[in-house]
């Protein structure tokens, strides 16, 4: 199923929002439902005016003869039947002769060749009702999955006339000043004017640490700012910007995917002209073998036999199962943008996963706190005394830390630029930054601290050191179960890829026991990398991720795993497979549930086809009527949706 490409000009979220804003949730007559009822008309039509002839031929009412029976039986059969014939007209001018429209068409219009009216009916009716079973199970997923269309910044507040105005980023030019305020995402690629700025750069590089920027720096759109109000000089257009160019990734990777098809499609091309090349055998070979033979005798059993054939059962279990699994994936958190990825889940033999929002939360805690010649929480107090100034992201997590500090006030603090922050605390000296800090002012920084990769914050107290925090993003609760499960399911290879620095990545990876991994990574880097993967025979590859810079691999990978609780709207709109829980254990449950599906098709599969090779022998022999065929159309397609409606009830813990 080829992945939907993202249109630039029609992502309006405002536009969005309004339209799938609800009073209540009780507007039962809204033109949506409406239309999706008018979806179940054709079939419902057709069912009524033939469950009537049906009775009229049963209780043989006395007007229900000759053109009026027919034209009864007529009525009945053109809601379903023509678009099945004008789909397989369609195929046939586009060279594709051997499709189950093919097959349908003539087999229920040489029903109604031989006067079996009802039967032409029934087959075709039972043909939309698996239709419909097909449609409603790829609606039903995609329904559940809220494409948040905010990918890019719609608007700027450029200086003009001597004031700040909203416009459209796509009309900015370069050279243009633009305002940025607390929050907002910067609209296009530029140079820092103001003095410095922190910026949450996740949704482009992965990276889990805010990044501050000094002036004369590079910013890129679609990175937030998290701190005071700033101002840009643009540099390129939109269009030539890091989220559009990521954006364009993401559409010609999509290009690049193949089509998958469903199972009955691959099959009808073989099962059709078999059939049809028999049931012309049946009509012709006797003439060779038969003393007696009657051409038109033969051509009516050759008839009955591609009524027979028809594979209305295969066209309604198969869709059937599918429809479970994604039912049951569902209602697991589990969104499946069509029943293909089903498939594609159970073929998968390389795990690649992004780092930071995929297996970690992307919130900074406190890992650790190594107090020197001080008691925790008065070391503590002095540390927090000194953030409580700053409203940086790392400082934020500082100030989680449970204690009464109120009795210490930090006074005379000022920022060394790219180092950190000096004052005075209770009358004692504090410093609080990084390493280059503390050497500017000749404090000496213990060895042990060299080897720490994530964040790490110093303190000196009246020129001394006294100690130090490593704050760090952690891992999500089922981290660790998730990796054991995708083992279990029989996942060979596991790999991670990251924005994030390659050194924080390789911890992470380690901690997890992944096989492999890399950061430091851009948005192209990642790609080259899972293309590498799938170039090798027999690699399907599956991606997990969740920011814009995510997006191309998502769409290039052979099933796209996005998480959806937090993930960007790119991610969620590129991806195959939606965790809407953002838990990365639900990823070998997503693998389970396909696994299952397909046992559970594979099986309706053969009870369809092998009853349907009974009645076409029987038929063949004369020994079947089309109603016989029919009815076993009926007793399997129950038995299918009996054991499809096994996957809503099974568990996959």
């Amino acid at each position: 199923m080829k992945k939907k490409k993202i249109n630039l000009r029609d992502l309006d979220t405002k536009e969005h929002k309004r339209e799938h804003s609800h009073d209540d949730g009780h507007n039962h007559s809204s033109p949506e439902s409406i239309g999706k009822f008018k979806i179940y008309v054709p079939a419902i039509f057709s069912f009524v005016m033939l469950i009537i002839g049906i009775a009229m031929d049963y209780f043989d009412v006395a007007f229900f003869k000759d053109w009026i029976r027919i034209v009864w039986y007529a009525v009945a059969y053109l809601p379903v039947g023509f678009p099945v014939i004008k789909e397989g007209w369609n195929s046939i001018k586009n060279g594709d002769f051997f499709t189950e429209f093919l097959l349908m068409s003539i087999a229920t219009i040489g029903a109604f060749a031989i006067g079996e009216y009802p039967e032409g009916v029934a087959v075709m009716l039972f043909y939309a009702v698996g239709e419909l079973f097909q449609n409603a199970a790829v609606n039903r997923a995609k329904s559940n999955i809220k494409a948040l269309l905010d990918v890019r910044p719609n608007e700027a507040l450029v200086y003009r006339n001597n004031d700040y105005v909203s416009v459209n980023p796509e009309t900015v030019e370069i050279g243009e000043k633009v305002q940025v305020r607390v929050g907002e995402k910067i609209p296009l690629d530029g140079v820092l004017l103001s003095e410095k700025g922190s910026f949450n750069t996740a949704a482009l590089t992965g990276e889990s640490k805010p990044d501050t920027i000094a002036k004369g720096e590079k910013v890129f759109a679609g990175i937030i700012n998290l701190d005071g109000v700033i101002e840009i000089e643009t540099t390129k257009e939109f269009k030539d910007s890091s989220i559009a160019r990521i954006l364009d990734m993401v559409q010609n990777a999509t290009a690049r995917k193949s089509k998958t098809e469903l199972f009955i499609r691959k099959f009808a091309r073989i099962y059709t002209p078999i059939v049809v090349f028999l049931a012309i055998g049946l009509t012709f070979i006797p003439y060779f073998f038969v003393d007696d033979y009657i051409f038109s005798d033969w051509l009516y059993r050759a008839l009955i036999f591609l009524v027979i054939s028809c594979p209305c059962a295969l066209v309604i279990s198969i869709p059937l199962g599918y429809f479970g699994g994604l039912g049951a994936a569902s209602k697991n958190g589990i969104l499946f943008k069509g029943a293909s990825f089903l498939d594609e889940m159970t073929k998968i033999t390389t795990v690649v996963m992004d780092k930071t929002g995929t297996v970690t939360k992307g919130v900074f805690k406190i890992k650790e706190i190594k107090a020197i010649d001080w008691k925790e929480p008065e070391f503590m107090k002095y540390l927090m005394a000194m953030e409580e100034q700053s409203t940086h992201p790392i400082a934020k997590a500082i100030m989680e830390y449970k204690a009464n500090g109120e009795d210490f006030r930090a006074t005379e603090v000022t920022e060394v630029a790219g180092k950190g922050l000096k004052g005075t605390v209770n009358g004692k000296t504090v410093l609080v930054g990084n390493k280059a800090l503390m050497t500017s002012n000749n404090i000496t920084v213990p060895s042990q601290t060299d080897i720490i990769v994530e964040s790490i914050v110093m303190v000196s107290i009246e020129s001394k050191f006294a100690g130090y925090v490593i704050i760090a993003d952690e891992l999500k609760e089922d981290a660790h179960e998730a990796i054991k499960q995708i083992r279990e399911s029989g996942i060979s290879k596991i790999i991670m890829l990251s924005g994030d620095k390659d050194s924080i990545t390789q911890q992470v990876a380690k901690e997890m026991g992944v096989d492999w991994a890399k950061g430091g990574l851009l948005p192209e880097d990642k790609l080259a990398e899972v293309q590498k993967l799938m170039a090798k025979t027999d690699n399907k590859v599956a991606f997990i991720g969740d920011g814009i810079n995510d997006a191309p691999v998502l769409a290039a990978s052979d099933v796209g795993i996005a998480m959806g609780g937090l993930g960007s709207d790119v991610a969620i709109e590129t991806a195959d497979v939606i965790i809407q829980t953002d838990q990365p254990s639900k990823i070998a449950r997503a693998i389970k549930i396909g696994r299952s599906t397909r046992r559970i098709v594979w099986q309706n599969i053969g009870l369809a086809f092998g009853v349907k090779a009974v009645v076409l022998i029987l038929g063949a022999g004369g020994l079947a009527t089309m109603w016989e065929a029919v009815f076993a159309d009926v007793g399997v397609a129950l038995l299918a949706i009996l054991n499809a409606v096994r996957l809503q009830k099974m568990s996959w813990n």
